[in-house]
C-alpha cells in the first residue's frame, strides 16, 4: 500500500489566502521528504473553508520545491474551463513538473459554484460538461490536426498549419498524457463508472467505509462497458488521519484541533444542507442528529497511536476489499505545525511498515 495526500485545500476563513497557500506548500514539502508517493490539490471558487480557485498556481511552485512526489489537481473542475485552454495549460504544467504531474478532474458539486458559472448542476449538466471537456482535451493531446469537435457545450478546432509555421504544438511530456484521476462521492457514482470505463484512477472521498465499499462496484460496472479489468491497486481512498504517540493525544489534537473545528463549522453543515449525512453513517438507521464530530472520529476517522492507526487502516482495507493508496485528508494546522508534521511522520515511518502485507493484486475483485 502507498500513501499520498489529498487537500481541498482546507483553511479557516480567517486565514489569509497567502498564508493558507504557504501552509499547503510546507505540507507538500514534508510529504516529499517523508516519501509520500503523491499529492492532490482541489479547486473551489465560493467556499471560504476551501479557498483555492487555481490548483495549478500551487502546483507550479510545489514542483520547484519538491523532488520525487507526484502532484496534481484533485481535480480541475472541467465545467468552468475552456477545454482547449486547459489542455494547453495542463500540458505546460506537465513539462514544468518534469513528468511528475497527475491530472485529476471533477464535475463540481457546490451549488454556489454552479451559480457563479451558470451551470445547472441539479440536472447533471456539470457531469455532461465534464465528459465533453475531457473528451476534447484528450483529442487535442492525442489526435493529429486538422479536426473540429462540435460538442454540446464547446466547439473546438485543432487547425492545420497556417501561414507556413503557425500550428498547435503543445503536448504533455508524458505520452500520451499524464495519469488521469476522478473522484467519486455518491453511491453508484457515474464519475467512478467513468473511471472504470476509461481506465482512469478512481478516488473515493472521505465517507464511512461501509458506504465506500460500494464504490468499487461502480468502477467495475464502467469497466465492463469497455471490456477492461480494473485493478484495486489503482484505487485511492481518502481518509481523515491523525497519528500521535498515544490514542489520547491523537484524539485531543484531532477532535479538539482543526480537524474537529472544520468538521463542526463547515463539512457537517455542508453535508446536512445537501442531505448527504447518510454518507457518514455506519448504519442507515442512525439519526442525523447523532452524526457529530465525535461520531465521525469514532466511525470514519483513522485516529490514534501508530499501532491503533495501523489496525484501523487494515480493518478498512478488509471492509472495502482492498485498495492501493491511502490519501491523507489535509487540514490547516498552521498554528500547531509540529503536531501535523509529526502525524505525517509517524504514518510514514511507523504505521506503513506494519502494513507491508496489504498488497492488492491485479486480479478483478470478486
Amino acid at each position: 500500500m502507498d500513501i499520498g495526500y489529498f487537500t481541498m485545500p482546507s483553511h479557516p476563513p480567517e486565514r489569509s489566502l497567502k498564508d493558507g497557500h504557504d501552509w499547503d506548500l510546507q505540507v507538500l514539502r514534508w510529504c516529499d521528504e517523508l516519501g509520500f508517493q503523491e499529492g492532490w490539490i482541489g479547486e473551489h471558487h465560493t467556499a471560504p473553508w476551501e479557498p483555492h480557485p487555481a490548483p495549478d498556481l500551487l502546483l507550479a511552485q510545489a514542483f520547484l520545491q519538491t523532488k520525487t512526489i507526484r502532484l496534481g489537481p484533485g481535480g480541475f473542475l472541467l465545467p468552468y474551463h475552456h477545454p482547449a485552454e486547459l489542455a494547453n495549460r495542463v500540458a505546460m504544467l506537465d513539462h514544468l513538473s518534469g513528468g511528475r504531474l497527475n491530472f485529476g478532474v471533477a464535475a463540481s458539486g457546490l451549488p454556489s459554484d454552479w451559480a457563479m458559472f451558470h451551470v445547472d448542476g441539479m440536472s447533471g449538466q456539470n457531469r455532461d460538461m465534464t465528459r465533453e471537456a475531457l473528451e476534447i482535451i484528450l483529442r487535442l493531446w492525442t489526435e493529429e490536426a486538422p479536426f473540429t469537435h462540435q460538442g454540446k457545450y464547446w466547439t473546438v478546432s485543432k487547425p492545420d498549419v497556417m501561414f507556413d509555421f503557425l500550428k498547435p504544438h503543445i503536448k504533455p511530456v508524458q505520452a500520451p498524457h499524464p495519469p488521469i484521476a476522478v473522484a467519486g462521492l455518491s453511491k453508484g457514482s457515474d464519475t467512478l463508472k467513468l473511471a472504470g470505463e476509461r481506465g482512469f484512477i478512481p478516488m473515493s472521498l472521505n465517507l464511512n467505509p461501509a458506504y465506500v465499499a460500494s464504490h468499487w462496484e461502480s468502477v467495475e460496472v464502467g469497466a465492463a462497458r469497455t471490456g477492461r479489468t480494473p485493478s484495486r491497486r489503482d484505487w485511492r481512498m481518502v481518509r481523515e488521519v491523525f497519528v500521535a504517540e498515544t490514542d489520547e493525544e491523537a484524539w485531543k489534537l484531532s477532535v479538539g484541533g482543526m480537524m474537529g473545528r472544520m468538521m463542526e463549522e463547515y463539512f457537517l453543515q455542508l453535508l446536512a444542507h445537501f442531505g448527504f449525512k447518510d454518507y457518514l453513517k455506519h448504519t442507515p438507521e442512525t439519526p442525523d442528529s447523532d452524526v457529530t464530530v465525535d461520531y465521525c472520529a469514532r466511525h470514519n476517522w483513522i485516529v490514534g497511536s501508530p499501532a491503533t492507526v495501523a489496525e484501523k487502516i487494515e480493518t478498512i482495507y478488509n471492509q472495502v476489499g482492498g485498495f492501493g493508496t491511502l490519501l491523507v485528508f489535509g487540514f490547516d494546522y498552521k498554528d500547531k505545525p509540529e503536531a501535523w508534521h509529526n502525524s505525517l511522520r509517524l504514518l510514514a515511518e511507523e504505521v506503513m511498515p506494519r502494513l507491508k502485507h496489504l498488497t492488492p493484486g491485479l486480479e478483478r475483485a470478486a
